[in-house]
């Protein structure tokens, strides 16, 4: 089977987890700040916190702009679940903006009317959570002009963009955001094994998702209720969690990110020859980034006939392809539904899902590799030229 997605992990990634499980510290030690320090640079922000996945940095980054009980929040509903979930676990209301259906990206149009409307009838939202599908950056500049008109913050979920360029400046610098998400899952840009990142520009912004992150509880004098008793001394001042990322994870993705402009390179080069191999078939290739330079986590191809796509999306499995769906829209998923969620609400991200198929992405896939999809998706294209399938 050909997976949609995998990790490369060389000699040096080994190296570095060996050399860290025989140090002194598997967690809180050196390694997750120098982990930090190299992401935040690598990204020219200021700031980053890491943690042990990317829903809980999104869970936070809501904490740390005030999401509470009654607020509302609005994220894409071409994405995975965490990019909603993340405000319903501080008690918020989620809305949805729909997508390009094209895309996949958040709709400045839709974004721009639902705001106005918004504002008319007095609820708008406190937090945006705009999504980078498949590496590509969304019109950051235009979303964070009209989220500022409104005085809404803004929240990058930037999980699949690692590496990727906006206006010739690197996605996590917070140049048009308040806070950026990155994941470190296997079938990301680079891995942690789990593993996510917040990164800001805000010092007051960066303290308190420190804080957040383990247990609440400082050992900072000056933010004590009293004189500290000594050097042992901690205090919880807030209710936070444990979202500690290891040592051993951070030393894997300090270990990874001395190859993320080789994994972008890969991932690129691997783009330009599915867009040659795939040119004739009855699909919509994506298209590259606007204004940037995607770091492709994915690449999503449309089906001109959506009725094929069961049928062809079997096939392929079938054929030892292992093509997946990026993604179900949230508001469909059952538990939405029972929040007053339902099929039609965003009509351009439920055209969107009915065409998509992920094709497989990661940088050492092979040419080879891509000649066996391609034959593989002209072979199924052919034999469910008249698939009846439903497309759900």
């Amino acid at each position: 089977m050909i997976p949609y997605g995998r990790q490369h992990i060389d000699d040096a990634d080994i190296a570095a987890v060996i050399e860290t499980l025989q140090s002194d510290f598997l967690t809180q030690g050196p390694k997750v700040p120098e982990f930090e320090v190299a992401i935040a640079a690598a990204c020219q922000a200021k700031y980053a916190v890491a943690m042990n996945s990317a829903t809980s940095a999104l869970h936070l980054a809501c904490l740390a702009l005030g999401v509470g009980a009654g607020d509302l929040v609005w994220t894409s509903p071409i994405s995975f679940v965490a990019s909603a979930n993340c405000a319903l676990y501080c008690g918020a209301n989620i809305g949805f903006v729909d997508v390009d259906a094209t895309t996949g990206l958040m709709s400045v149009e839709a974004l721009t009317n639902k705001l106005a409307s918004a504002a008319l009838h007095g609820n708008l939202p406190k937090v945006l959570i705009p999504v980078h599908l498949a590496g590509h950056s969304c019109d950051m500049a235009a979303i964070h002009r009209l989220c500022a008109s409104y005085g809404v913050k803004i929240i990058e979920d930037a999980s699949h963009a690692v590496g990727a360029c906006y206006q010739d400046q690197p996605v996590g610098n917070c140049r048009f955001s308040d806070i950026t998400i990155f994941s470190f899952h296997p079938v990301k840009i680079i891995t942690t094994a789990e593993g996510g990142m917040a990164l800001c520009n805000d010092i007051a912004l960066y303290s308190q998702l420190q804080l957040l992150r383990s247990h609440g509880i400082t050992r900072n004098e000056q933010d004590m209720s009293e004189p500290s008793h000594g050097p042992w001394y901690y205090q919880q001042i807030d209710l936070g969690f444990n979202y500690r990322m290891t040592e051993l994870q951070a030393a894997l993705g300090l270990s990874q990110l001395d190859r993320l402009r080789q994994f972008i390179h890969h991932r690129i080069k691997a783009t330009e020859i599915y867009q040659q191999l795939l040119a004739d078939l009855a699909v919509e290739l994506p298209a590259d980034a606007i204004d940037g330079i995607s770091a492709w986590h994915l690449y999503i191809v449309r089906l001109e006939n959506s009725k094929q796509r069961l049928a062809v999306f079997q096939a392929l499995r079938a054929a030892g392809i292992g093509v997946n769906v990026h993604y179900i829209p949230i508001h469909t998923q059952p538990y939405y539904q029972a929040r007053g969620f339902q099929w039609g609400d965003f009509p351009g991200a439920e055209k969107f899902y009915s065409q998509i198929i992920s094709l497989p992405m990661y940088a050492t896939i092979t040419l080879e590799q891509q000649q066996q999809v391609a034959d593989a998706l002209k072979l199924a294209l052919q034999q469910n030229q008249q698939s009846p399938a439903a497309n759900v």
